[in-house]
Order: C-alpha cells, then structure tokens, then sequence
C-alpha cells in the first residue's frame, strides 16, 4: 500500500521545470494534434488540459494554435503583452524538444497587413479605416509617440475602440514589438487629427527607423557608479507616519537616461503596524538582505543602475533603471520563490525613456 501511494503521489506532482512541461506534452502530443487537425472541442480536448500544466509552471503563460498545413501544427505561446513574463515564454520555447507534426512559437508573431481585420462588435479594425502619425516633443525627443486614427471612430464607445485597435496592432506588429517598441499611443478620429495621415502599413518601418537611431545615439552611453550621490529624504503622511527614501539624485539629474528605458519597481510587503509603519530590527535586516541579493545580480556595469528606495506604510520600495527587461524579471521572479512564505515580494517592470516616475523626488 504505501508503494502504490508513492508512485500515485509522484504521478501528481506539480510541473516545475520547462523539461517537465514537454516531457508531459510528449506523452499527449497525438491526441492534441488530432483534436486540432480534426477540428475537434479544441477547448475541451486540449486547453483544459494545456492550461493548468502551464499554470504549475508559471502563472502568465497564454496560448493560441492552429493548422500551418494538413501536417502541421502550431502552438504559439504568449505573454499577452506582459512585458514581465515575456522572457519566461521565450525560455519555454526555446526549451522545446523537436515533435513531428508540430511548431512551437515564442509570441504572437507580425502579420502582413493584407491578413489582418479584427471584428470586434460593431466595428471592424484593417488597413482601409486605420492610419497614423507621430508626434515630437522637444522635451523627450526618444519618446516613440503615435495618434492612430481610426476613421469609425465614436467617442462614446472610446474604450471599446481603443482595445480594438491595440489588438489590430498587437497582431500586425507582433506581441513582442507592440509591447516594447511605442511609448505613448493616442486613438482620435479624422476630425481630431493634427497632422498629415500617414497609412498604417508604414509603422512598422517607422518603428525600425526610430528604435535603430535611437540605438545608434546611446550605443556608448554609460553611467559610472563613483559618481551615484544618495539624499536621504523625510515626509510625514497623512497618516502620521513617516515616509523615508534614499534616492540617488546624481543619477536623477543625468542626461543619459533614455539609455536605461526599463524601470524595476519592487514592493517588499511586511507587517510594520506595531512601529509606526517601519520595520522593526528583524525585519530592517531582512529587507536589506533582499536588496543586496537583487544588487548582485542586477550589477550597475552590467546595465542596472541603482535609483534607490522608499520605505513607508509597510512597505519597502526598490527602484532600478535597467537596460533590458528580460534579465531582472528572472531575477527577481526567483528571489520572490525564495522567500516566499517569509515576505510578500511584487515586482513590476515598465519603459519609462526619461524617469518620470521619479520627478516627485527632484527639488524644483
């Protein structure tokens, strides 16, 4: 009996690991292939069970699949825009053992314009009603800004538009470059538009022209951390309780910002009630434990410069500005499985060219 119930117990042990993942879609591959060859109840036959292994895996993995031909299959795997679980998708594929009969793709690929309308509701979103243009603004001149008009436009349903035309630019760009390669993004009607309407199947050479002008100019731009300067900054809340931070304010006023466009924001949750919102001795220890693990791993000559932190209502604020996404995210999704169960640990990540986040902390 209890040899029957170790090997039941191993049989339902969770998936850990991307070679786990494949191992276990190995053995059921024929049967998905044929419930999509066939046209069969996809959702019931392949992504009942598709799902939950990817959920032990990781949560943030989401999927598309189809036909490629009579013989193929593809299972496009996605982070549906999420820039922090981009790479964990990327990792995965990239994982993946060679499956006659199947392909395996990281991201929602680009389309050609000619295969790409989106119905949603009453509207419809292609090449004939959509357009665009771009907007300069001498204060943040690497700032990739674009108004898209739509010629359907209808203010009172602006939200619902919105959405449409993001995921007409999420399939003819590509998850991956729609997700990192614009700025700012403005949807208007033809009356609203200030400039000259450009088609829509040129942003995609637009978006290469920008992003390989915007490489060239900081290429050999380096920030060199004997010059970061720390201010220690007080406030009192509203609630009373202090707020303290120690920011990098050399690194505020550089002019190279652009060159580190991602910004990492890390919250470290703990239970400050008995002290006024701060961590007590125990806890301070802990918290900066936490943050020098990250700065090992996420070193300044590398390309993640160290902002600094904000400690208030229970809550320890880490800040870096880095110059990839992919590398501080599997940092800091693993230092979150380490100490889960002792501490809560968020993390975010999110291009911001030019630091605006932090302009609360710069002295007028």
């Amino acid at each position: 009996m209890s040899l029957l119930k170790n090997i039941f117990k191993k049989k339902n042990e969770p998936i850990k690991t991307n070679e786990e993942f494949w191992s276990w879609f190995q053995k059921n591959e024929k049967t998905f292939f044929s419930v999509v060859k066939e046209k069969g109840d996809i959702e019931k036959g392949f992504f009942d069970k598709l799902s939950p292994k990817l959920g032990e895996l990781k949560d943030g993995f989401f999927y598309l699949t189809g036909m490629l031909n009579d013989n193929t299959c593809e299972l496009v795997l996605t982070a549906d825009g999420a820039i922090k679980n981009i790479a964990f998708v990327e990792d995965l594929v990239k994982s993946a053992p060679k499956i006659d009969g199947w392909v395996f793709t990281a991201l929602k690929p680009p389309m050609d314009i000619k295969n790409v309308s989106i119905r949603m509701a009453r509207y419809e979103y292609k090449a004939e009603n959509l357009s665009f243009y771009a907007n300069e603004d001498a204060a943040y001149p690497d700032e990739i800004d674009v108004t898209i008009v739509y010629d359907d436009f209808n203010e009172a349903d602006k939200g619902n538009i919105t959405i449409g035309v993001y995921i007409f630019l999420d399939n003819f760009l590509g998850e991956l470059n729609f997700a990192t390669t614009i700025d700012n993004i403005k949807v208007v009607d033809k009356k609203s538009a200030e400039k000259e309407l450009v088609p829509i199947e040129k942003l995609k050479a637009f978006l290469i022209w920008r992003e390989k002008e915007f490489i060239e100019k900081y290429d050999d731009v380096k920030w060199d951390a004997e010059n970061d300067g720390y201010s220690m900054l007080e406030a009192q809340l509203e609630s009373g309780n202090a707020l303290l931070a120690a920011i990098n304010m050399s690194l505020l006023g550089w002019h190279g910002k652009a060159s580190h466009p991602w910004i990492l924001n890390i919250e470290i949750n703990y239970d400050g009630k008995s002290n006024n919102g701060m961590p007590d001795d125990e806890t301070y220890a802990l918290l900066n434990q936490i943050e020098d693990e990250i700065m090992e791993e996420l070193k300044d000559f590398e390309g993640y410069l160290n902002i600094g932190r904000q400690t208030a209502e229970s809550v320890r604020e880490i800040y870096l500005a880095c110059m990839d996404f992919r590398k501080p995210t599997k940092v800091l999704y693993q230092i979150k499985q380490k100490y889960a169960g002792k501490i809560e640990l968020n993390y975010d990540i999110y291009k911001d060219k030019y630091w605006k986040s932090f302009d609360r902390f710069v002295r007028e």
